[in-house]
């Protein structure tokens, strides 16, 4: 019975197709015959939607923020969404947490250098007559890695792993199995569902290789004066805190002006590098490295930077993340002039916990008579 009534829609769709619609014969067959072709493609269009979210713009206006070249993002990713502030409640809880982890294991580090600083040096005397007993050869690779290594500066060794770390994340973009959990991790995108992590390791994450050879050139330039300035440990402390605070920087001025999109790069971190050097000396010489022959100060340069991120992020440029730079900036320039003072010399109370779990644990001495380094 089914059939016949199909059959006899048919003719009749047949009829008045001829007649009046033409070439719509098939259309209206398949409407009034009820088959259910269509039925499964409005399903899918609907799973479609469930999968990729709401959508306010259509997707050719994603807007995709690049700092050099940017991954294979979809469209839905990046679509204008509205301005919901209670989600950045939970990056606000995680860079304070995570800013003062790094500040204490920064401070029981330097602790645990200075302690073993004397055992290290007498390694280091043994191990040099060790080595001048045995024959080497003339051309031992482990000689002139060694030689290599001990001619850098502490901060140019200190940089050397960060350099590494995002040598390793730039390959894994080069994997295609992993380009999912690339984006979904290593791309901070206030977006997404994952707000927390990418946060700190979309600063070791560069999609670009020219974009990451110019972060890694300036770090790597700048990086004997900022240890110098604050030792390795406190330097680490800053650079990883300030991964994370221009990122959340970046969230709160893109959840406030809508346009959200996924941004990737360590400029932030180095900005507050750059930003910390040039506050602490300003009148040092810096000079771009296709023009040396044009110098400026340090502190121009700051306040040129400083300038063109905030024009950036007031007119909507796109190609860069300003408000990150923007926010690396002026966390480098309030560490130099009040954080160091409020953060880093109050650290006292912290080493001196450590110190008497330390001499009071298994094997510290039990005494406890000495205080801490």
């Amino acid at each position: 019975m089914a059939w016949r009534g199909c059959v006899l829609r048919w003719a009749r769709a047949d009829i008045i197709s001829t007649a009046t619609r033409g070439n719509r014969f098939t259309l209206n067959t398949q409407q009034r015959c009820g088959f259910r072709k269509a039925a499964k493609e409005t399903k899918t269009k609907k799973g479609v939607i469930e999968e990729t979210g709401p959508s306010h713009t259509e997707p050719n206006e994603g807007l995709i923020h690049k700092r050099g070249a940017s991954p294979p993002v979809e469209p839905s990713v990046a679509n204008t969404h509205p301005r919901r502030f209670g989600r950045l409640v939970k990056p606000l809880v995680f860079t304070i947490g995570f800013t003062a982890c790094s500040f204490g294991t920064a401070a029981i580090w330097q602790y645990e250098s200075l302690k073993s600083r004397v055992q290290s040096y007498f390694d280091e005397v043994r191990a040099e007559g060790l080595e001048k007993l045995r024959p080497q050869k003339q051309e031992d690779l482990r000689k002139w890695i060694n030689k290599w290594w001990n001619s850098l500066s502490e901060g140019q060794r200190t940089v050397t792993g960060i350099i590494a770390a995002n040598a390793v994340v730039f390959c894994c973009w080069r994997v295609p199995s992993l380009q999912r959990s690339m984006i979904k991790y290593f791309t901070s995108n206030p977006a997404s569902k994952t707000l927390c992590f990418p946060m700190l390791l979309s600063t070791f994450s560069h999609y670009s290789f020219f974009h990451m050879a110019a972060n890694m050139y300036v770090l790597w330039s700048f990086s004997s004066s900022i240890v110098s300035m604050l030792g390795r440990e406190q330097f680490m402390a800053v650079y990883m805190s300030a991964g994370v605070i221009s990122t959340l920087f970046s969230y709160v001025c893109k959840t406030a002006s809508g346009r959200l999109g996924p941004s990737l790069g360590a400029s932030g971190a180095i900005m507050t590098v750059l930003a910390a050097v040039c506050t602490k000396m300003p009148e040092a010489k810096l000079a771009i490295i296709f023009l040396p022959m044009y110098a400026f100060s340090a502190g121009n340069a700051l306040k040129a930077i400083v300038a063109m991120d905030t024009a950036g992020l007031v007119l909507g440029w796109r190609y860069f993340d300003h408000a990150a730079h923007l926010g690396g900036a002026i966390f480098g320039i309030w560490y130099i002039m009040y954080g160091h003072e409020l953060i880093w010399k109050n650290r006292e109370p912290l080493v001196k916990v450590w110190h008497d779990l330390r001499t009071k644990g298994p094997g510290g001495g039990g005494n406890g008579g000495s205080g801490p380094l």
